[in-house]
C-alpha cells in the first residue's frame, strides 16, 4: 500500500498541471527563472478565456449529437385541408427599389385562394422606392390582386414597428412574412398552412419556419462562405433544437405566424435588433409550439460585399445579446425543463465568443512567450485539447450541414473550411463591438442589409447605391492581422510549429476582412476568379431593413 501511495504521488508530481504549478512556485532557482506577476496575469485570463470558448465549442458538438439522436422527431405530412383560412402576407421594405417588384411578382403567383389572401407592402422608404412600390401595387391591384400599400413617414420601431402597424389592418388569421430579398415559391402557403390545421396538435402551433436557400451562392468566395455559415444554422441548429423540442427562433422572414400567437406574446417589440428572436422566445414561453420544415425552401439573396455582410452579422450579434438580457431571466424563472433553459442560454449568449476571441487574440503572443519556458509537452497536453474543442467543433458543425444537404458533393466543403474559419475570425472585431454595446445598453439604429438583385455571376452592382461604409473598424482588423504576422514569426523562430496553422488563420482572417472592407471600391475584381463588378462609393442613406 505504501508503494502504491508513493507511485501515485510520483505520478501526480509528473503530471503537466502539477509540474506547471511546481514550476511557478518553486523557489530553488529563484535567480534564474520563476513565474512573476506578469506571467500569472497572462496565463490566468488566457486559460479562462480559452476554457469558455472551448465550452461553447463543445456545445456545437452537442447540437450535432442532438441532431442525429432525435432524427426521427420530424413532422410528417399533414392531412388534406378541407377549409382554407384567411392569410395576410406582410412585405416589410425600406429603400428596396431593386427587388420590390421581384418580390411582389413572386407573391402574385401564389397558388392560394385569392379571396382568402391579403398582401400588405409595408414601406418605410425615403427614396424613389416609394414610387416604384406604389406603382407596382397599383398595377397588381388593377389585375385583381388583394394588395395594399402602407407607407410610414415615421420609422418608429423600424421593421418591428412596420409589422405591428400592418397588423392593425390585417384581416388574416395567419400572417406570412417575406423580406424584400426573398422569392417564395408559388406553393409556399399550400405547404405550410396545413400544419396549423392538423387535428393532431396543429392548434398549438404558433409559427412555421421554412429553410433559406440562396440564388447567388456561386457569385463569389464571400457568398460561398455565407452559404456554409447559414446552412449550419438552418440545418444543424434549427434541426437539433426543433427535433429535441427546445426553443428556436423565427428568422424574420420565410415563415408563417398564427396571429393569436403574436398577440399572446405581447406583439412585435422594437427594444432589440432581433425582434424576430425576441418574439419567438416570448411566444414559446406562452406555450406556443414552433415547427421547422427544412424540406420547404425559400430562395433569398446573399449580401455580396464585405461591409454589408459585416453589418448584417453585427446586427444579429447585438440583437441576440440584447434578447438574452431581456428574455433569459424569464426563461430561467419559467417552468421549462432544464435542457430548454440550458439550450436557450447557449443560443442567446453564443456571440459572447466574439469579444472573447478578440481578447484571446491580444493575449496570444505574450502567452506564447510565457508558455515557451514550459516546453512543448505541457502545451500539447493542456493547450491542444482546449484549442480542438474551440476550433475543430466549428469545422464539424458546418461539414455535417453540408453532408446533409449535398451528400454527393459535401466533401468539397473541406476546401472552403479555412475560408469559413478565417472569415469568422475576421468579423470578430466588428461583432465584438456590437456585443459589448448590447451589454452596456447602448442603442443603435437598425443597419439595413443592401439588396442589389444579384442573381448570377454576370449581375453587377456598379451603379447601385445603398452600400454600407467601412468606418474605422477595418483599420483595427488590419492592425490585428499585422500583429498576428509577428506571432507567426515568433512561433517559427522558436520552433513552435504546431501553433503556426492556427496563427495563420488569424492573419488571413483579419487582413482579408480588413482589406476587403477598405479596398472594395478598387479591388472588387479580386474575388478568386468570379466575375466581379467594380464598386463605386456608396450613396449616403438611413439604415433600414
Amino acid at each position: 500500500m505504501h508503494i502504491a501511495l508513493l507511485l501515485s504521488f510520483t505520478l501526480a508530481q509528473q503530471s503537466p498541471i502539477s509540474h506547471y504549478w511546481h514550476k511557478i512556485t518553486d523557489r530553488t532557482f529563484s535567480g534564474i527563472y520563476h513565474a512573476n506577476a506578469f506571467d500569472l496575469a497572462m496565463m490566468i485570463p488566457y486559460f479562462l478565456v480559452l476554457g469558455i470558448l472551448a465550452l461553447y465549442g463543445l456545445h456545437r458538438y452537442w447540437l450535432v449529437y442532438d441532431y442525429y439522436k432525435y432524427s426521427k422527431n420530424v413532422p410528417g405530412p399533414p392531412p388534406p385541408v378541407t377549409r382554407w383560412p384567411r392569410v395576410t402576407i406582410q412585405l416589410p421594405i425600406f429603400n428596396e427599389r431593386y427587388v420590390i417588384e421581384r418580390l411582389v411578382e413572386a407573391v402574385s403567383r401564389f397558388d392560394y385562394p385569392g379571396e382568402l389572401l391579403d398582401v400588405q407592402v409595408l414601406d418605410d422608404s425615403t427614396d424613389e422606392t416609394q414610387q416604384v412600390a406604389r406603382a407596382c401595387v397599383e398595377r397588381h391591384a388593377a389585375q385583381g390582386m388583394r394588395i395594399s400599400y402602407i407607407h410610414r413617414a415615421n420609422r418608429k420601431g423600424y421593421k418591428a414597428g412596420a409589422l405591428e402597424n400592418g397588423l392593425k389592418t390585417a384581416q388574416g388569421e395567419f400572417v406570412a412574412i417575406f423580406d424584400a430579398d426573398f422569392i417564395p415559391e408559388q406553393d409556399f402557403l399550400l405547404r405550410t398552412i396545413p400544419y396549423f390545421l392538423n387535428p393532431d396538435g396543429g392548434d398549438k402551433i404558433g409559427m412555421v419556419q421554412a429553410r433559406w436557400t440562396y440564388l447567388n451562392r456561386d457569385y463569389s468566395l464571400l457568398t460561398q462562405v455565407e452559404t456554409i455559415l447559414l446552412d449550419g444554422h438552418f440545418v444543424v441548429e434549427h434541426g437539433a433544437r426543433s427535433r429535441r423540442g427546445t426553443f428556436f427562433n423565427f428568422n424574420g422572414t420565410a415563415g408563417v405566424w398564427r396571429r393569436q400567437a403574436i398577440e399572446d406574446a405581447g406583439g412585435w417589440q422594437h427594444d432589440t435588433l432581433t425582434e424576430d428572436t425576441d418574439l419567438s422566445y416570448r411566444a414559446q414561453l406562452q406555450g406556443w409550439k414552433f415547427l421547422y420544415l427544412p424540406d420547404i425552401e425559400c430562395v433569398s439573396e446573399l449580401p455580396v460585399d464585405m461591409n454589408s455582410f459585416k453589418a448584417q452579422q453585427a446586427r444579429w450579434a447585438k440583437g441576440l445579446m440584447q434578447t438574452a438580457i431581456k428574455v433569459l431571466p424569464k426563461v430561467f424563472k419559467s417552468n421549462a425543463p432544464w435542457h430548454i433553459k440550458a439550450e436557450a442560454f447557449f443560443h442567446l449568449t453564443a456571440n459572447i465568443s466574439y469579444p472573447l476571441m478578440v481578447l484571446l487574440s491580444t493575449m496570444l503572443l505574450p502567452a506564447m512567450i510565457v508558455r515557451f519556458y514550459q516546453g512543448w509537452f505541457q502545451m500539447l497536453v493542456i493547450d491542444l485539447p482546449l484549442f480542438l474543442a474551440s476550433t475543430c467543433s466549428i469545422s464539424s458543425f458546418y461539414l455535417v450541414a453540408q453532408k446533409e444537404l449535398r451528400p454527393k458533393s459535401w466533401w468539397r466543403t473541406f476546401l472552403y473550411m479555412p475560408f469559413v474559419m478565417a472569415t469568422g475570425i475576421g468579423i470578430s472585431v466588428r461583432n465584438a463591438q456590437a456585443v459589448i454595446e448590447a451589454i452596456v445598453g447602448k442603442k443603435s439604429e437598425f443597419a439595413r442589409t443592401p439588396k442589389f438583385k444579384i442573381e448570377g455571376r454576370k449581375d453587377s452592382f456598379v451603379k447601385k447605391s445603398y452600400r454600407n461604409k467601412a468606418g474605422w473598424m477595418p483599420y483595427a482588423e488590419v492592425l490585428l492581422g499585422i500583429y498576428f504576422a509577428f506571432t507567426v514569426v515568433y512561433a517559427i523562430t522558436n520552433e513552435n510549429y504546431a501553433t503556426v496553422p492556427f496563427l495563420v488563420l488569424f492573419v488571413w482572417g483579419y487582413l482579408y476582412t480588413g482589406f476587403m472592407s477598405l479596398g472594395q471600391t478598387y479591388f472588387a475584381h479580386l474575388r478568386f476568379g468570379v466575375n466581379a463588378p467594380e464598386m463605386r462609393p456608396a450613396a449616403s442613406g438611413a439604415p433600414g431593413f
